[in-house]
């Protein structure tokens, strides 16, 4: 091999075999930059994975990195490792833009924890990354920056919310990144780029200078080719974050000396009704599972099939939460300057307007005995298996309102805590990536990594590369149409509440957005209704904390 096929090598290197190649000097961390900017230099005009690029910072960086490693002052693992951001996480000096025109020029004065904690172990930032606005709507085409492409198929999209971030990693520009989920917001682009992502236990990590979602449910966790690459990370920003009230104080394991490569002894229950009850999954995906399964069980584990509530459930209790927190988030530009947000946005943000106060106490009742009922599960077993979404749609494909009306395989763990892993487990018949969904206890991290660990060294899949030509135009897109603006004769009582609510709230809203609320309105009205009414006195909601000594 060429010394120009082995730097042409160096974009699809593992974060661990970089860093063992770094810190035993047979890689240099400025050599590896080079070859990744190169790489982005090649690609990113097709793929559209960076806001902004920090690429004489990472040169810099990687000079000083050199040098500390020659005299002796290697920090660790991920010394002289290039990394970048999803574009909601906070870089002092450095534009933050939340993938927004209402930060379009927003530079903020300090780092995020997460950004901090990377930098300290001696990381790379190389640039932030593209996400759907406000880690919410998308893939939207009214944003200053263009929607990312899946680098497996230029023409679909890479699911989100932290696309750029899954884009980046899966065509070979970063060998990591620091995405958010609030509802599926690394485990979708994880899968759908066949790249792996951790959504780690609520208050593992801290949230401290990460533009919000939802207060109750963002969690902040690592995206990378690996699950010992995800290990590796997690073990940088994983912590107590005095500035992040939902943090937790409590010791971190050692996350990458977990990853055993053996099963033995392991439960693992097994949420077969979430893809052969609850929603459509083609014959590939099903044969995908199954034959993970197998992997799994032939690496020791005791596979079981169990159940938890319908994903319906989780979905309503989700949504209510995180749309009321998500809009009085952005209340003040939604009155002062709504036309700075994409379509797709306030077609998720304005039907909350129509959840009343009890609305919300209802969902939060609910939602903590949500958490409460997995207690017999987590007696029963050490972690959970489900399925992922499938292959990438076309942009085309992409319904506003979808997110009103389909519930997914990714919110329960959002409402209940937990940590997941998300990994490749195949391909369908479009040649896309499949993925399937490691759950596991509070603060289990360390058990499913091992279990996706496991499940790498004895598969392929998070093997396989995208094919991207060196500096070819990308192919145009049809993209998603507007949903149909309500007829003029639609249900006055309705149309009424409606007008009503955005006048408590506010809001004054142009025709299109009003019409945008109306066609929302009946899904969260219908969410609102299910939500159960039977609460007893001492049920109390799940954001009721309790003070711990630090």
């Amino acid at each position: 091999m060429t010394a120009a096929d082995e730097t042409a090598r160096l974009h699809q290197l593992t974060l661990a075999q970089a860093g063992e190649l770094i810190g035993s000097g047979q890689l240099s961390p400025v050599e590896y930059v080079e070859a990744l900017i190169g790489r982005a230099d090649a690609v990113d005009s097709q793929v559209q994975a960076y806001v902004t690029r920090t690429f004489e910072t990472a040169r810099s960086g990687a000079r000083e990195a050199a040098a500390e490693i020659a005299a002796g002052r290697y920090r660790g693992v991920l010394h002289g490792i290039p990394f970048a951001l999803k574009d909601c996480v906070n870089t002092a000096g450095i534009l933050t833009t939340g993938h927004s025109r209402v930060l379009q020029d927003n530079v903020p004065v300090g780092d995020a924890a997460v950004t901090a904690r990377l930098r300290e172990a001696g990381a790379l930032l190389m640039g932030k990354l593209a996400l759907h606005e406000f880690a919410h709507g998308g893939p939207s085409f009214d944003a200053p920056w263009p929607p990312p492409r899946n680098p497996w198929n230029l023409t679909r999209v890479t699911g989100g919310s932290s696309s750029g971030s899954a884009a980046a990693i899966a065509a070979g520009m970063v060998p990591a990144s620091i995405g958010t989920d609030t509802g599926g917001s690394i485990r979708v682009p994880a899968s759908r780029c066949g790249i792996t992502g951790l959504m780690p236990t609520t208050g593992l990590v801290g949230r401290s200078g990460v533009i919000p979602h939802s207060h109750t449910f963002d969690r902040i966790g690592p995206m990378a080719r690996t699950a010992e690459d995800c290990a590796i990370l997690l073990q940088a920003i994983a912590g107590h974050d005095p500035a992040d009230p939902s943090s937790v104080a409590r010791d971190v394991p050692d996350y990458r000396g977990a990853l055993t490569g053996d099963l033995r002894g392991l439960r693992i229950g097994v949420l077969r009704h979430n893809w052969e009850e609850e929603v459509r999954t083609g014959a590939d995906e099903r044969r995908a599972m199954e034959e993970a399964l197998g992997v799994l069980a032939d690496l020791g584990a005791t596979l079981e099939d169990c159940q938890i509530r319908l994903m319906r459930s989780y979905g309503d209790i989700k949504t209510i939460i995180a749309e009321t927190e998500v809009f009085n988030v952005h209340q003040h530009e939604l009155i002062t300057r709504p036309v700075d947000f994409g379509s797709d946005i306030l077609a998720r943000m304005l039907p909350a307007v129509l959840f009343t106060a009890n609305d919300l106490i209802r969902a939060g009742r609910e939602h903590q005995r949500a958490i409460t009922e997995m207690a017999p599960l987590y007696a029963r077993f050490d972690a959970f298996i489900t399925i992922c979404a499938g292959e990438a749609p076309a942009f085309s494909a992409h319904d506003p309102l979808g997110f009103w009306k389909q519930a997914n395989h990714y919110t329960a763990a959002n409402v209940t805590g937990q940590p997941v892993l998300a990994l490749p487990n195949g391909f369908g018949p479009g040649g896309l990536p499949l993925g399937m969904q490691i759950l596991g206890r509070p603060f289990g991290e360390a058990t499913v990594l091992r279990i996706g660990h496991a499940y790498q060294l004895a598969t392929g899949w998070h093997r396989q590369h995208p094919q991207l030509a060196d500096n070819a135009v990308a192919p145009s897109v049809e993209e998603p149409g507007l949903t149909p603006v309500t007829p003029a004769e639609a249900n006055a009582v309705l149309r009424k509440a409606c007008r009503a609510a955005a006048g408590r709230a506010g809001l004054v809203l142009g025709e299109r957005m009003f019409e945008q609320l109306v066609e929302g309105a009946p899904y969260a009205l219908a969410m609102a209704e299910r939500m159960p009414r039977d609460h007893l006195y001492a049920e109390a909601p799940a954001n009721v904390f309790s003070l711990r000594s630090r």
